[in-house]
């Protein structure tokens, strides 16, 4: 389909499609280690274990794309995938009512109408999604980030269906990645995705481990563990590390944001409230 959509356009239609991907340099400057990201064509991964606000974290972004821009939005279109199961779209309702300076059904409606849902129930279904959405970018302009919550969510799944064989058990996981970089790199979108923490850290091992960075502080803070296939790994141009601050009894959380290239590193406290993230 989008093959025949490609053959067919020319260079200046082209041109006007990508001159449609608007700038997102503004979409949460306290999220990334970069002051110039993210920038189109970026694939970022939130990583953390469950219940750290890695979700919630997405619903803030959304909404700020999603929300016009008189009211502080970037109004771009957003599409969302969740194999997780765990957005909220009330939640998502919730957050644009706090943000809206005078909420209203038809605004709502506005805002959700450049919100795009998709659920999957496997590796497999989750591929098959990826390949079906080219003509939806093509025909969308205003379409450019792409959410993926969660891309960890079928590797015990894949793991047992792929028997010993870690080929095999990669295999869908592969294909995946190798697609969301097309995604991303022909029709310049920013890819966001989640990957819950699995691998717990041993107390006289380090081998597979990965520190944030060169900082002392930094390294003690964060414990990285990749454990899913290496055409993922090498994507990520920006990891964001989630965690729960057990010393405070409310949602305050912190997260930890380096972008790969350049090596630079960002620190930031948030609490989660009714109106959504609030950073400290």
């Amino acid at each position: 389909m989008c093959s025949d959509f490609h053959r067919a356009e020319s260079g200046t239609e082209l041109l006007a499609r990508l001159e449609g991907r608007k700038s997102l340099k503004e979409m949460e400057p306290c999220l990334f280690a970069d002051e110039d990201s993210p920038v189109h064509g970026d694939i970022l991964e939130f990583h953390g274990p469950e219940g750290t606000g890695k979700t919630e974290m997405l619903c803030h972004l959304t909404a700020r794309c999603i929300l016009p821009k008189s009211e502080g939005g970037l109004e771009i279109d957003v599409l969302f995938i969740d194999t997780d199961y765990h957005f909220d779209m009330l939640r998502l309702v919730t957050i644009l009512e706090h943000r809206l300076s005078q909420s209203s059904e038809e605004m709502i409606k506005s805002c959700l109408g450049r919100f795009f849902l998709i659920y999957c129930s496997s590796s497999s279904q989750l591929l098959l999604t990826l390949h079906s959405l080219e003509t939806m970018f093509c025909s969308h302009p205003s379409l450019c980030v792409l959410i993926l919550d969660s891309l960890s969510a079928f590797y015990w799944i894949d793991r047992a269906n792929g028997g010993e064989s870690v080929n095999l058990q990669e295999s869908t996981l592969k294909k995946c990645s190798q697609f969301l970089e097309k995604l991303a790199n022909e029709y310049r979108l920013v890819l966001f995705a989640t990957t819950q923490s699995m691998m717990q850290k041993t107390s006289n091992s380090t081998e597979g481990s990965s520190s944030v960075g060169s900082h002392p502080s930094d390294a003690a803070s964060v414990d990285y563990r990749p454990y899913l296939c290496k055409a993922w790994q090498q994507l990520a141009k920006h990891r964001i590390f989630f965690s729960k601050d057990d010393s405070n009894t409310g949602n305050r959380f912190s997260l930890v944001s380096r972008h790969l290239k350049s090596n630079s590193l960002k620190k930031h406290c948030f609490i989660i409230g009714e109106s959504g993230i609030e950073f400290c």
